[in-house]
C-alpha cells in the first residue's frame, strides 16, 4: 500500500498542508516554551530572586521536556499520533494559561508550572516529526523533517519581539496570556490532520489507514492496494523493546547528547562572553546573538537539503565535525580580528550554522532509525536522554574552568579556550557516532528501514 506513497516525487496539496501545519505548530509552541526567558527579565529584580532561584526556574522547562518526550513518545506508539499531539497541546496550553495567576514572588509556583509546560512541549516535538514523516514519500522525508525544525528559531525570535514590544504594555502576566492563543490556534489548525496511516495499519485498522493515506494523496481509497503482510504485522509496544535495537539506541541517544550538550553550553555563555570579548554593554551583546540565530536558521535549511542529497550519516558527521572545528577555533582565536570584525563573533556564527543547523538532522534522524512500532518511543527517549546535556554541560564547564558554580559557571576570558575545547569534544563525539555508526536511511522507505533494522550490521555500511 505504501509503495504508492513512496513512488511520488512531489507533494499533494494535503501533504503540503500537513507540513505547513507542523511548521506553524512547532514554531509557535517553541515561542511559548522560550517565553520564560523574557518573563524572567521582568521579575528577577522585583522578586529579588537569587541566582540559584533564577536558574531553577530556567531549567525547569528543560527538565520537564526530558520526561515529557519519553512519556508522550511512548504514548503515541500506544494510542496513536493524533490524540497524543492534541493532548500535548492541551497540556502546555492549560499550564501556560495557569501561569497568568502566578502570585508576586511565587517562583516555586512558576517553576512547577514551567515544568508542566516543558513536559507538553517535549512531547509535541517527538510526536509531530514522526507524524509528518509517516505521510511523506521516501525521497522527501529528510528534507521535510528538517524543514519542520528549521522554523523553530523563528518562534524564539517572535518571543523576543513580544518581550521587547508587548511586555511593556501588558506586563509579564500578559505575556503568559498571549502565549495561550498561539497554542489554541495550532490545535484548531491541526484538527483536520488524520491519524498516521502507518500507525493505523499496525493496529489492524486497514480501512481507516486507506482513508488516511488516500486523503493525503488526494485519491480514492478504493484505488489503493491492500497493505502487504509485512506492513500489517501487529506488534505490542513496550518501552523495554528499545533495548532490542542497541545500535538505534546508541546512535540516537549519544548523537542527541553530544549535540544538545554542545549547543546548550555555547548558548549559556555566549551573551556574557560577547560583553567581555567585544567590550559592549549587555543590550549590544543581545543583538550580537541575532547573528548566531541567523546562522542557525540558514544551517537548518541547508542541512534539510543536504541530508537528502548526501545521506544522513554524512550530514550527521558534517554537523558534528564542522561545529567542533569552528567552536574550537572561536576559543583559540577569540581575541583576534578579521577585517576589523571580531573573529570570535564571526567564527561562532559559522559554528552555529553547523551546531544549531544540524538539528535539522538530529531530531528527524532520531525518529527514522527506530522500527515503526517504536518510532515515537525511540525518538522521545533519545531527546530526553540528550536533555541531560543541560546538566552535564554546565557541570563540565565548571570542572574545566575550576568554578564552584555548577549551574552557570562564571565566564572569563581565561576560561574561553579550555571551555570551548571541552564543548567541541561533545560535537566530535556526535559527529563520530553519526558518521561511523549511523544507519543510512536516505532514499529508503519506512518499510525498508524496518526490514533493515531486523538484521542491521555492527558498523556503518
Amino acid at each position: 500500500m505504501f509503495e504508492v506513497l513512496d513512488q511520488r516525487q512531489s507533494l499533494t496539496r494535503n501533504q503540503k498542508r500537513i507540513v505547513a501545519a507542523a511548521i506553524l505548530g512547532d514554531m509557535l509552541e517553541f515561542f511559548d516554551y522560550f517565553l520564560i526567558g523574557f518573563v524572567l527579565a521582568f521579575v528577577v529584580g522585583p522578586w529579588k530572586l537569587t541566582f540559584l532561584q533564577s536558574a531553577i526556574v530556567l531549567l525547569s522547562s528543560g527538565i520537564g521536556a526530558m520526561f515529557g518526550a519519553a512519556f508522550w513518545g511512548w504514548m503515541a506508539d500506544k494510542i496513536g499520533r493524533r490524540p497524543v499531539f492534541n493532548l500535548t497541546i492541551l497540556n502546555f496550553s492549560l499550564a501556560t494559561g495557569a501561569l497568568y495567576f502566578t502570585p508576586d514572588g511565587g517562583w516555586i509556583y512558576l517553576t512547577l508550572l514551567r515544568t508542566v509546560v516543558g513536559f507538553g512541549v517535549g512531547g509535541l516535538y517527538c510526536v509531530d516529526l514522526p507524524l509528518v514523516q509517516e505521510f511523506m514519500p521516501a525521497s522527501k522525508r529528510g528534507f521535510i523533517g528538517g524543514l519542520v525544525t528549521a522554523f523553530i528559531p523563528i518562534g524564539v525570535m517572535i518571543g523576543s519581539l513580544f518581550g521587547a514590544y508587548l511586555a511593556p504594555e501588558v506586563g509579564w502576566r500578559g505575556l503568559f496570556a498571549a502565549g495561550v492563543l498561539p497554542a489554541l490556534a495550532v490545535l484548531v489548525v491541526r484538527m483536520w490532520v488524520p491519524e498516521s496511516p502507518r500507525w493505523l495499519v499496525r493496529q489492524g485498522r486497514i480501512a481507516d489507514a486507506k482513508r488516511s493515506l488516500a486523503w493525503a494523496l488526494e485519491m480514492d481509497p478504493k484505488d489503493l492496494p491492500d497493505p502487504t503482510p509485512a506492513e500489517c504485522v501487529v506488534v505490542k509496544t513496550s518501552i523495554m523493546e528499545l533495548f532490542k535495537y542497541p545500535r538505534s539506541l546508541f546512535v540516537s541517544w549519544l548523537g542527541n547528547l553530544g549535540a544538545q550538550t554542545g549547543v546548550y553550553g555555547v548558548t549559556l555563555w555566549a551573551p556574557t562572553l560577547f560583553v567581555l570579548v567585544l567590550h559592549v554593554p549587555p543590550a549590544e551583546a543581545s543583538k550580537a546573538m541575532i547573528g548566531l540565530t541567523v546562522g542557525g536558521v540558514i544551517g537548518r535549511f541547508s542541512f534539510s537539503w543536504f541530508s537528502d542529497k548526501a545521506g544522513r550519516r554524512k550530514a550527521g558527521g558534517l554537523l558534528g565535525f564542522g561545529a567542533a572545528l569552528f567552536i574550537a577555533l572561536a576559543g583559540i582565536y577569540h581575541g583576534e580580528m578579521i577585517f576589523g570584525v571580531s573573529a570570535f563573533w564571526l567564527l561562532l556564527i559559522v559554528a552555529f550554522f553547523f551546531a544549531d543547523g544540524g538539528f535539522a538532522v538530529v531530531g528527524p534522524y532520531a525518529a527514522e532509525i527506530w522500527p515503526s512500532h517504536l518510532r515515537t518511543s525511540g525518538m522521545g527517549s533519545a531527546y530526553g536522554f540528550g536533555g541531560i546535556g543541560k546538566v552535564i554541560g554546565p557541570l563540565g564547564l565548571a570542572l574545566v574552568v575550576g568554578s564552584s558554580n555548577v549551574v552557570k559557571p562564571e565566564a572569563t576570558l581565561d576560561a574561553i579556550q579550555p571551555a570551548f575545547l571541552y564543548l567541541a569534544s561533545w560535537f566530535v563525539m556526535a559527529g563520530a557516532v553519526y558518521f561511523f555508526f549511523g544507519i543510512e536511511t536516505n532514499g529508503r522507505s519506512i518499510e525498508q528501514i524496518d526490514a533493515q533494522l531486523k538484521g542491521v550490521p555492527a558498523v556503518a555500511e
